[in-house]
């Protein structure tokens, strides 16, 4: 099974995520943990909301499937009908909810972060304000992910963000010395609204090339629409029902002590580099592959079983130690990326703890997705939306008991409840995953990892993992930097090493292909 439509899309997430991580270090660097950082944190959930409800999630899950289907059909002019159509239902729809979100913006933020008050509350506000507009424009870009994914134009989509993260980087350098820091957020969020736009401008030119006959038209009779539509709304109410899960999580965080937002939007990109890289790299890449399958029911079910546990197994490889040096390497990571100017020493390490909580449910979210994109090819975007659901109220309950309940019973400080509510989130998306591969397994028979990969990667994490603090203990005193480089290369190698001693396939095509370039390219 050839892995090059997955790398393309890793390596448009790698290049946008990295710029990410950039873009993270200079918000810190400016305005660390402080009650600005709050705010622009929690006012830039509120509009992604918009983002996420309407864009990759609910767009991948009904347009794509049915969009790719044309396609394998060669129905060109159908295929080129149903974008524009839904292109025109989507920008419609959001515009109106763009006006609604900025009239209604005091509303959301009472809502949203019942902790916050006074200045920073009103700083939330205004933020909201100018983020809205920017949302919009992302969830159009996200419609243009959508078709060049089902051309199999992966590196593009996934790159562009690279546009929008820019133009926040060069502001807050720009501006970051020669401004208070609530003038910095708002020009941050100025700059936002602007990468947005670059960002649905840099993906235009090459939608038009493979849709040349792509119009925009208002309708919603022809049967293709009628279908995106009907898979669209359970899967609109299912990213609903996650958001809802991330609102949770935000609402609890502003009744913990000043920084808790902040921190964990700082983890939490951390956090996605993972998930994004190799979960939504292998899920996005096999979409389209999955949606094209074409046969009898076993013959369907037998394409999709091959193509999952292929992915499968490439996820585990590369996300269980990226979960383990999460909780034992975590503090080197976060030093590295965030500490510098108003981000000190303490910060990392209580970052480093909302880290270690997130690696709890790592592997379990990165599967998922794969499973998910299984039923999403399958038109059915019902069955994942009931795990959801499931999904959000044990959250909220975890959630709650370990954000505002667990600190007291520890005996430690209650802005460790953050730590908590990334760790119950983890443990809500294990059922979540377990359910989802049962009801598959139901559909098309079992799917899964061979017996015996887990622990064999889980072991070969573990010896890396006491390899890195070994080599930290010895270390010279080093910034943050170097140690990392050092400290995480080291791990690296040693659990590349010890996966290809025990035989893990994986490891070895990894090793071949580091060694020898140009194979990979060949296959």
């Amino acid at each position: 099974m050839s892995r090059r439509p997955a790398a393309m899309v890793a390596a448009g997430i790698f290049l946008s995520r990295i710029l990410g991580l950039v873009r993270q270090r200079a918000f810190a660097h400016y305005l660390g943990n402080t009650a600005v950082a709050d705010a622009f944190t929690a006012a830039f959930r509120i509009p992604n909301l918009l983002q996420n409800l309407f864009g990759e999630g609910a767009l991948s899950a009904s347009f794509i499937p049915v969009y790719a289907g044309l396609l394998a059909d060669e129905d060109r002019e159908d295929a080129d009908r149903l974008a524009g159509a839904v292109g025109a239902l989507l920008a419609l729809t959001v515009s109106a909810i763009v006006v609604l979100g900025v009239l209604a913006a005091p509303w959301l933020v009472t809502i949203i972060a019942p902790g916050f008050s006074g200045g920073k509350r009103d700083l939330t506000i205004h933020l909201v304000r100018i983020l809205f507009p920017g949302a919009g424009l992302l969830v159009v870009s996200a419609w243009c992910l959508g078709v060049l994914n089902s051309h199999r134009r992966f590196f593009l989509s996934y790159a562009a963000p690279v546009a929008w993260n820019l133009a926040i980087i060069g502001t807050l350098l720009a501006l970051g010395s020669r401004r208070s820091m609530a003038e910095l957020a708002v020009a941050a969020a100025w700059a936002s609204v602007a990468g947005s736009l670059l960002q649905v401008l840099v993906q235009w030119p090459t939608v038009r090339r493979v849709a040349p006959a792509l119009r925009f038209r208002l309708t919603t009779t022809a049967r293709n629409v009628r279908t995106v539509l009907s898979n669209f709304v359970p899967a609109f109410v299912g990213r609903g029902v996650v958001q809802v899960s991330a609102f949770i999580d935000s609402l609890l965080a502003t009744l913990l002590p000043t920084g808790a937002v902040a921190a964990m939007g700082y983890a939490q990109t951390i956090y996605l580099m993972p998930v994004s890289l190799f979960g939504m790299a292998v899920s996005a890449a096999e979409l389209p592959a999955m949606s094209g399958a074409r046969g009898t029911p076993e013959e369907v079910g037998a394409f999709l079983r091959a193509r999952l546990d292929g992915g499968l197994r490439q996820v585990a490889f590369f996300v269980v130690p990226s979960a383990m040096a999460f909780l034992a390497l975590g503090h080197v990571i976060v030093s590295a990326l965030y500490q510098t100017g108003e981000f000190g020493r303490q910060d990392s390490l209580y970052v480093w703890g909302i880290l270690a909580g997130s690696a709890v449910g790592l592997l379990a979210s990165t599967m998922g997705r794969l499973y998910a994109s299984a039923f999403y090819a399958l038109r059915d975007t019902r069955t994942p939306l009931r795990f959801a659901v499931l999904r959000v109220v044990l959250t909220g309950a975890f959630g709650w008991f370990a954000a505002l309940r667990l600190p007291g019973l520890l005996v430690i400080g209650p802005e460790w409840g953050a730590a908590g509510l990334t760790a119950s989130a983890g443990v809500a998306g294990w059922l979540e995953f377990i359910l989802l591969r049962r009801s598959l397994g139901e559909r098309i028979g079992a799917t899964g990892l061979t017996a015996g990969l887990l622990p064999r990667l889980w072991l070969a994490a573990g010896v890396a993992a006491g390899a890195g603090w070994l080599l930290l203990g010895y270390l010279p005193t080093l910034s943050a930097v170097p140690t990392a480089v050092l400290v995480l290369g080291g791990y690296g190698v040693m659990y590349l090493g010890v996966t290809r001693a025990l035989g893990i396939p994986e490891a070895r095509t990894l090793l071949q292909r580091l060694s020898r370039p140009g194979a990979g390219r060949n296959r």
